[in-house]
């Protein structure tokens, strides 16, 4: 059975389930009348009060409010086994909340954990070649193994390929689509939205249950994925594609950092990666652990957009980043708290005490210092108290 928090009234689930009716307004209505209760109480003339709702715009919310069927809603998130998550509650997503227009709801399959605070989307073309399949599948098992969530859109090409790599190490993963979750889209990928939910991650969606993907659905699922991230990683896409609109979106209005993977210099598939980097808005990666060093700047980015949101998470490092730690993380922590406790320790001295190969010791030592547990200056690396 699924685990639907008892406060979602049926005055809420109207609001929600109300074709027309975006964040903004969401939240305007929701300053102006205080309760959800209220607002499905107002009549037509009374919402014409808020700023940017005509006459005509009124009677059409109060229709849609009208027709929203919440038991029939309810009852297909009984039938999937999907619970709501709406904005405001404590566990809807904090790096989501602080973007524009956050979905003012989001239904969910599996479960989200302390773990996602800490994920990067990994976007790219659906007719990807084959190198840009092993580049996808390799970064997102290495990026996993590093402890990250890895957000991606469940669709062909790049989106499988990369879930199917953080499913590989068993690292965690968050599929977003572009229907409601009583929908397998596409439909060849059922069992790997099962292994998804099996090995623990989560498959999230902004629209109701039983929404048809349409293509206009899709750019909004977009911003999700690239809201839930820390940053985004480009790894092929043509210069006009939806991947590169995520990424830029994630660079320009969510103040994110947007990476790329280079490829051919002929290749069409690489094209708009290529253009990401010659035009100086994605920062150009290889390997894991340079995109670490990017998302290690994207910790005060990602910290000035919750202060911006006026979230309570924005002045607390450990509260947001420090999550569960890998066992090659947790060598390192033990180093300062048992064998030098109070010291600074150089790369160098860590690597000889925890015998961590030292490309991947320079991947979670950037982990550990966007989580918060250490710092770096001129003397060396210490643990912060």
């Amino acid at each position: 059975m699924a685990r639907q928090p008892q406060h979602i009234s049926d005055a809420t689930l109207k609001l929600i389930l109300a074709p027309g009716l975006g964040p903004v307004t969401f939240r305007k209505l929701e300053k102006t009348f205080s309760t959800h209760d209220r607002i499905v109480g107002t009549t037509a003339r009374e919402l014409t009060q808020i700023e940017g709702i005509g006459e005509t715009s009124a009677q059409s919310l109060r229709r849609a409010i009208d027709q929203a069927q919440p038991t029939a809603q309810r009852e297909a998130m009984e039938e999937h086994d999907v619970r709501l998550i709406v904005i405001g509650d404590e566990d809807y997503p904090a790096l989501l909340g602080a973007i524009p227009n956050a979905p003012k709801a989001l239904w969910m399959r599996g479960e989200l954990t302390q773990e996602d605070r800490l994920a990067i989307a990994m976007v790219g073309s659906r007719k990807c070649t084959a190198y840009g399949r092993d580049q996808a599948g390799r970064l997102s098992a290495m990026l996993g193994d590093c402890g990250l969530t890895i957000v991606s859109g469940g669709a062909f090409g790049i989106d499988a390929e990369s879930h199917r790599g953080a499913l590989r190490v068993n690292a965690r993963t968050i599929a977003v689509m572009g229907c409601g979750l009583a929908r397998t889209y596409p439909s060849q990928h059922k069992e790997l939205f099962e292994r998804i939910i099996d090995q623990g991650g989560a498959l999230l969606s902004e629209f109701p249950m039983n929404t048809e993907p349409k293509p206009e659905h899709f750019p909004q699922r977009n911003r999700v994925i690239s809201g839930l991230s820390l940053g985004v990683l480009v790894v092929e896409a043509a210069k006009r594609s939806g991947a590169l609109i995520t990424a830029r979106l994630a660079a320009d209005e969510h103040g994110r950092e947007a990476m790329a993977i280079p490829g051919r210099v002929d290749s069409p598939a690489s094209a708009g990666c290529l253009l990401a980097i010659r035009e100086g808005w994605a920062a150009l990666v290889t390997n894991h652990a340079e995109v670490l060093q990017q998302l290690d700047a994207s910790n005060q980015l990602v910290r000035g957009a919750l202060e911006s949101a006026g979230h309570p998470e924005a002045s607390s490092s450990a509260s947001l980043f420090d999550n569960q730690l890998t066992d090659s993380q947790r060598k390192i922590v033990e180093v300062f708290t048992i064998d030098a406790v109070g010291e600074s320790l150089v790369v160098e001295q860590i690597a000889a005490r925890t015998q961590i190969p030292l490309s991947q010791l320079q991947a979670d030592l950037t982990l550990l210092q966007i989580r918060g547990r250490i710092s770096k200056d001129y003397n060396g690396i210490r643990l912060r108290k």
